[in-house]
């Protein structure tokens, strides 16, 4: 994996290299198709298989907007990583950046920097000033600057188009088990445990309070799996404002079954796998209190389930 480079700083690939382009934000099953179309060409043709993608995320140079991503750029490399891509550029993307045309990005990127044979994007990549460039005007150019391009059709589930856009929607509404099926993987966040009020610890269900490093945090009550270390261990996360508390700032706690040891400044990996219930504020603590117990019960069904031979 290289860091992130300016336009000037990328490094020289090896000759004849497939190269897939993209933001690859979440790194869906969508993302996922184009990744495998690069590597099986790339070794069927003797290339070099190669990703390049950008950070900070184009929309927010371009449209000067807060945009809410899936990933942290830390879990989007880990993603590709683990596919199999032998190396991937990160490519800071600026002002100066954003200003270069489509002619200039393929023959200055593509063609000089990178030395691509093939260009794998998928249908609706769109690249250089303005937006100028698409898949039409990539195909113009490679037929004389010597190198091929693929496009990639969006892959459609249950009626819809797996897109970054759409696992945000749903991730900001709770689904969280159509963005899994999305994604292709469990939804995932990562963050640092910092000190809560000790109100779980009261109720007999101590939390780990966790200041996440990730945009979106689906609201809700979820069957979890956190991650210490190198190992993941059942949990119940809850994703909110403790209504019952009369408190108004969202937080995110998670209740990690069978450990005992303290969690505080540690950094956690929290994956969400089903939705319980939405949040419900309780007339009292006690009330809260058993609906955890409810809430562990069947968290603990769930995982009893996996892990019973079939």
């Amino acid at each position: 994996m290289q860091g992130i480079k300016s336009l000037k700083d990328i490094p020289s690939p090896p000759d004849n290299c497939a190269v897939a382009i993209g933001n690859f934000d979440g790194v869906h099953l969508g993302h996922q198709k184009i990744v495998r179309v690069l590597i099986e060409d790339a070794k069927k043709s003797n290339l070099f298989p190669l990703l390049l993608t950008f950070h900070p995320h184009p929309a927010k140079i371009l449209a000067k907007r807060k945009i809410e991503l899936l990933q942290t750029i830390e879990q989007r490399l880990d993603e590709i990583k683990k596919s199999g891509v032998q190396m991937t550029i990160v490519l800071s993307f600026d002002q100066n950046l954003s200003q270069i045309t489509a002619e200039e990005f393929i023959r200055t990127i593509i063609v000089q920097k990178l030395k691509a044979k093939k260009v794998i994007v998928g249908d609706n990549f769109r690249f250089g000033k303005d937006r100028d460039g698409d898949v039409v005007k990539l195909r113009e150019w490679a037929s004389h600057c010597g190198f091929s391009v693929q496009s990639i059709p969006p892959v459609t589930i249950q009626g819809s188009v797996v897109s970054s856009s759409l696992i945000r929607k749903l991730l900001h509404l709770g689904e969280i088990e159509k963005a899994n099926l999305f994604l292709g993987r469990p939804y995932e966040i990562e963050g640092t445990v910092i000190r809560g009020k000790s109100r779980g610890k009261r109720l007999g269900f101590p939390t780990a309070n966790i200041h996440p490093s990730n945009d979106i945090s689906p609201p809700g009550v979820f069957i979890s799996k956190v991650r210490i270390g190198s190992r993941a261990y059942p949990s119940i996360t809850h994703v909110g404002s403790k209504p019952t508390f009369n408190e108004k700032d969202i937080m995110i706690e998670s209740y990690v079954i069978d450990y005992n040891k303290s969690l505080y400044k540690k950094k956690l990996r929290v994956f969400f796998l089903k939705k319980i219930r939405e949040e419900k504020k309780f007339e009292t603590s006690e009330a809260l209190s058993l609906r955890i117990k409810e809430d562990l019960e069947i968290t603990q069904a769930f995982f009893q389930k996996q892990n019973s031979p079939s």
